[in-house]
């Protein structure tokens, strides 16, 4: 076990509080195992000797002290992020602590950047939404491929997954954004949101080899519309799914990941294509790996060394693009993540 500092982790025993505290014992770091339920709780003690567990509610702010009691900084890993994320961000800033979450859902990482920027920036701390596969990992690999340029046109990211089987959280999570935007959908273009009931595109994205074109639908919107223009100066953000995955995940009879590694990965691939575009130059960077829940946690827990470690770049509410040094962070994912630049695309 671990001997360093305690970091808490709200939602310990979900699928990706899972992931989150086994990459830190893995670095070092103590996780204090935090949730609403006591039962889960203690099974996960069980199973991770010489841990602690603390029950805390999001409805109960002295619960959310006690827990906090002690941490360095909090992972907030329990959706919805419309119900967690508020609370848990003012239990943080009432310890003097940090906080990151791994949220996807758009309104509530919305939320946090406009309700909490002010607060943080007071407090001296910084607060970092959606720290994961959808938010931060795309955030990063767009500053990155953004290099010296103050501004961009437009920037795209494909998500090529070879399936999706959602955790009961990703379901849970997506049918209280639909309920919040009453059923529309959104996209951000020319500087901002817009809601809308037009159908999504379906169209072919040429992503790089092994895996070739794909059909995807386009304006499948991720939290990356809420990371992306939250510090850089870009108009125009799409994302797009691969049809395939976007079919998996509205399936009515949808199975939850199944494990098929020691680590607990499901057999899930995926690519991230990005492509920014200025005045007719375009320059692209692509990750890839395995599992899009798995991958959320070395994202959240590097996040948490980097702050930890004083290798930040602001306080307040920022992104990951924001706070951190967007490809020195990326590098230091390698066991986690294949990168690379395709020829010819970057100006």
């Amino acid at each position: 076990m671990g001997s360093g500092p305690n970091v808490a982790v709200f939602g310990a025993y979900g699928h990706t509080g899972r992931f989150v505290v086994a990459e830190l014992r893995e670095r070092g770091y103590v996780p204090l195992l935090l949730g609403r339920d006591q039962d889960k709780l203690l099974a996960l003690v069980q199973n991770q000797p010489g841990l602690e567990a603390r029950r805390a509610s999001v409805d109960d702010k002295a619960s959310l002290d006690r827990a906090l009691n002690g941490a360095t900084i909090v992972i907030n890993c329990a959706g919805p992020f419309a119900t967690t994320a508020a609370p848990l961000i003012e239990a943080a800033l009432r310890a003097g602590i940090p906080y990151v979450d791994v949220a996807a859902e758009i309104e509530a990482n919305l939320d946090t950047f406009a309700h909490f920027a002010e607060p943080a920036r007071a407090a001296g701390t910084v607060v970092v939404p959606a720290m994961a596969f959808y938010g931060g990992l795309g955030d990063l690999l767009v500053t990155a491929a953004m290099g010296d340029w103050t501004a961009a046109d437009e920037a795209h990211i494909a998500y090529g997954l070879s399936s999706w089987h959602p955790t009961a959280g990703t379901r849970v999570a997506g049918a209280v954004s639909g309920q919040r935007r009453g059923g529309r959908r959104v996209r951000y273009t020319r500087g901002r949101l817009e809601y809308h009931d037009n159908a999504l595109p379906t169209l072919e994205w040429p992503f790089p080899a092994p895996l070739g074109a794909q059909s995807v639908i386009g304006e499948f919107t991720m939290a990356d519309v809420v990371t992306i223009p939250s510090h850089l100066a870009v108009p125009e953000v799409r994302t797009y799914m691969t049809a395939k995955a976007a079919a998996d995940l509205s399936a009515p009879d949808a199975s939850a990941p199944t494990a098929v590694d020691e680590r607990g990965r499901s057999a899930q691939t995926f690519v991230v294509d990005v492509l920014v575009r200025s005045n007719g130059t375009e320059r692209r960077m692509v990750a890839a790996g395995q599992d899009i829940y798995a991958i959320s946690a070395p994202l959240a827990v590097e996040a948490v060394d980097r702050i930890l470690t004083g290798r930040t770049r602001t306080i307040g509410v920022a992104s990951a693009g924001a706070v951190f040094d967007a490809p020195d962070f990326l590098r230091a994912l390698s066991s986690h993540l294949t990168l690379h630049v395709p020829l010819g695309t970057n100006g």
